[in-house]
């Protein structure tokens, strides 16, 4: 098996042969087809440039400005008061992670949710401290060529070394360097470019470590073993839930690693339409790995669960190009969503079912050769664990003015001022063209001639809501 990529050997992972990079690169073009691009097209709301999400504007929902304003404001006081809502109403953050997250809380709530936000607090200047390291050559010469290939059409990764190509560098890099045993894997680099969609790059390094260790561990290990069982346990699932899919699947001898790869360790954030993918990461932040099993049981049962739709699919082939090619109605925001809360299946059977496997892994392989700590269900689960104090859950200021900066000169004269005039209106002396304003601010340096990620510095604050 390829180490670090989704490519398979004819042992393990029979047929699969396609990997992230290859099926990326061959969309994207060359540098000038996505300079060329950009010029032209205008950007959604999502920051996608024009095309690149075909299927959003007709699957997304819209919320009315209203309803936004009183999720904020709900959101808003969760956050504030977040030990005592998980404690005591995790029902209702769950059905308000059902309804979706607010998009200018989306990053701050998924922070909380992962448990990243205590992992950064209980570790204040470690991303620093990973990021000023060179780090290894072998996993860094991997990671400059996928940067590339990460959501290629939105503007914070279109420009080759823009500072979203920076800042997901930064990320990964710090991350072979946190868990060196286990390196970088292809699968991460869609992972830590959605974050960073959403969030600094410290924050989003966090986010990435929790979900590597907590929601799937072991899915970017050497051997690939976590995503094989996973499949596996997929596979058993859906005998229950489709019959007639799994009746086909298993007629085809089709591996489930064959469609459900990729789907798994990118977290669907490859397949589905950008409105559905963040409504299903917003429910799997606060719920766990089931969000992600359920969204793969409703696509198999939609697209393989009765014999009309079989009959365009008779045969292997005819089935993996079905996979391959979602249905947009099937991917669609509303429909997904009632779906997957819908569907029956939960973290007791999703462990119950891992057993299973697990042992008939063992007879069959032997040992894991990747021991992965325990899988957490989710964000209660998470802050179970790992109790973190009223310290660690505290909300840093979003945005801080600073006053203009003065220098001895203008000091030496406001000096003088006073002593000849009475004291000026606080407010106009603010606002006074005689004090300049802050050099950062004089600055108009374009991003892409930035030899420094917007997010870098230390001196610089968070203007994330």
């Amino acid at each position: 098996m390829a180490r670090n990529g989704l490519r398979a050997d004819s042992q393990n992972l029979r047929g699969t042969n396609e990997n992230l990079s290859e099926r990326e690169s061959s969309s994207i073009g060359s540098d000038s087809e996505i300079n060329g691009f950009t010029t032209e097209k205008q950007t959604d709301k999502y920051g996608f440039i024009g095309g690149a999400q075909q299927h959003t504007e007709e699957s997304a929902q819209d919320v009315p400005p209203e309803v936004v304003r009183e999720r904020e404001v709900k959101w808003l006081d969760m956050l504030n008061s977040w030990d005592k809502w998980m404690a005591k109403r995790h029902k209702k953050i769950k059905l308000r992670c059902q309804k979706g997250i607010p998009p200018s809380l989306r990053g701050r709530a998924w922070l909380y949710l992962s448990g990243g936000k205590v992992k950064l607090e209980q570790n204040h200047g470690k991303f620093q401290e990973l990021d000023s390291k060179p780090g290894d050559p072998k996993w860094l010469d991997v990671i400059e060529k996928d940067l590339h290939r990460q959501f290629p059409f939105h503007e914070m990764f279109v420009s080759r070394g823009g500072h979203g190509q920076q800042d997901l560098y930064r990320v990964l890099k710090a991350y072979t360097l946190y868990r060196p045993e286990e390196g970088y894997c292809q699968a991460q680099a869609p992972i830590a470019a959605v974050l960073l969609m959403h969030m600094p790059a410290e924050e989003a390094f966090w986010g990435l470590v929790q979900i590597c260790e907590k929601y799937l561990p072991g899915y970017y290990s050497a051997g690939l073993e976590a995503i094989q069982l996973d499949g596996e346990i997929l596979f058993a699932l859906l005998r229950r839930i489709s019959t007639v899919a799994y009746k086909h699947l298993k007629k085809h001898k089709i591996d489930p690693v064959l469609y459900m790869t990729e789907w798994f360790m990118c977290a669907f954030s490859r397949t589905l339409p950008w409105a559905s993918v963040l409504r299903v990461w917003d429910m799997f932040f606060c719920e766990g790995v089931k969000i992600i099993f359920r969204v793969g049981l409703v696509l198999l049962k939609n697209m393989l669960g009765s014999s009309d739709k079989l009959k365009v699919c008779q045969g292997l082939y005819e089935t993996m190009e079905l996979l391959r090619t979602v249905e947009p109605r099937y991917m669609q925001e509303g429909f997904l969503m009632r779906e997957i809360i819908e569907l029956q299946v939960s973290e007791r059977d999703i462990e119950k079912e891992h057993l299973v496997q697990l042992k008939r892994w063992k007879e069959t392989h032997g040992e894991l050769r990747c021991k992965s700590p325990p899988r957490m269900h989710g964000a209660r689960a998470i802050m179970i664990a790992d109790p973190p104090t009223h310290k660690d859950l505290l909300q840093a200021p979003t945005i801080i003015v600073e006053p203009p900066l003065e220098d001895a000169s203008s000091k030496q004269k406001k000096k003088g001022k006073n002593k000849r005039e009475p004291p000026s209106n606080p407010t106009t002396e603010t606002l006074s063209p005689a004090h300049p304003p802050s050099p950062t601010l004089q600055k108009d340096t374009p991003l892409q001639q930035s030899n420094q990620s917007l997010s870098s510095s230390s001196t610089e604050q968070d203007t994330y809501l």
